[in-house]
């Protein structure tokens, strides 16, 4: 169990710092993304692509970040509140001016062999693009 949740914390402080090298590091080769409201990948590789797409568009902290996993270590989530700037328009999505959002958020994970096999995130999408839409017009 404490092996899994220091796995989480690297995981999530990678992603604070970044380093997307050393959050790829943690996962599994065949590492299975389900990604909120939008549908599933697998694979690292498209994992390294979705990072890829992600970080040109939004920048994002992890902050109040609690780890909790099961006795066996073997399934792990972490809760979180997400601290942005949308500062580039991502397909699909509002026009990108800079906006900052604050919202709660989560992730699930299952772990094998000390890799994360499986991520699951969450947040309200609908607060998202409620912070988006406000943009303050002189």
């Amino acid at each position: 169990m404490n092996d899994t949740i220091d796995l989480i914390r690297r995981y999530c402080d990678a992603f604070n710092r970044g380093d997307w090298n050393g959050m790829l590091a943690l996962l599994d080769e065949k590492v299975v993304h389900d990604i909120n409201q939008e549908g599933r990948q697998v694979g690292r590789d498209r994992f390294a692509a979705y990072l890829e797409r992600t970080s040109a568009s939004y920048a994002e902290e992890l902050r109040n970040v609690v780890v909790m996993a099961n006795e066996a270590g073997t399934r792990a989530a972490a809760e979180y509140m997400v601290h942005g700037v949308y500062k580039a328009t991502d397909e699909g999505r509002p026009l990108a001016q800079g906006q900052t959002y604050v919202l709660p958020g989560g992730a699930f994970f299952e772990v094998s062999d000390g890799r994360i096999t499986r991520i699951t995130r969450y947040y309200n999408l609908e607060d998202w693009l409620a912070q988006v839409r406000r943009v303050d017009v002189d």
